[in-house]
């Protein structure tokens, strides 16, 4: 079974409409299946028209609040994707060999 973790990497700004507005998030999913780890990152921007409940001061948030901003079919598709890195990691896929036409001599 696979354990995802999302990170947050980096958080772009703006000073307006509250100061360090908080308008791009660089976020990253890890996945572990027993000796396999993976990861993509994803970005997910924001404007103050999307904004749902009270503005957060910037020093007050936390990564799971941040999270929790990230729109969960990003996730999932994000999710989706490493595990089929891991899939395939577990699972090499087999690829096609070039060999030489029987008929010539190399």
């Amino acid at each position: 079974m696979t354990q995802f973790t999302t990170t947050i990497e980096r958080m772009y700004t703006l000073p307006t409409p509250e100061p360090n507005y908080v308008v791009n998030v660089l976020w990253k999913i890890t996945g572990v299946d027993g000796q396999y780890t993976a990861e993509i990152g994803g970005n997910t921007q924001f404007n103050s028209a999307d904004q749902e409940g009270a503005f957060i001061p910037y020093a007050n948030l936390t990564p799971q609040i941040v999270i929790g901003w990230i729109p969960q079919n990003q996730i999932d598709s994000a999710q989706a994707c490493v595990q089929g890195q891991l899939d395939s990691a577990a699972n090499p896929p087999v690829s096609p060999a070039l060999t030489p036409l029987p008929w010539t001599t190399a």
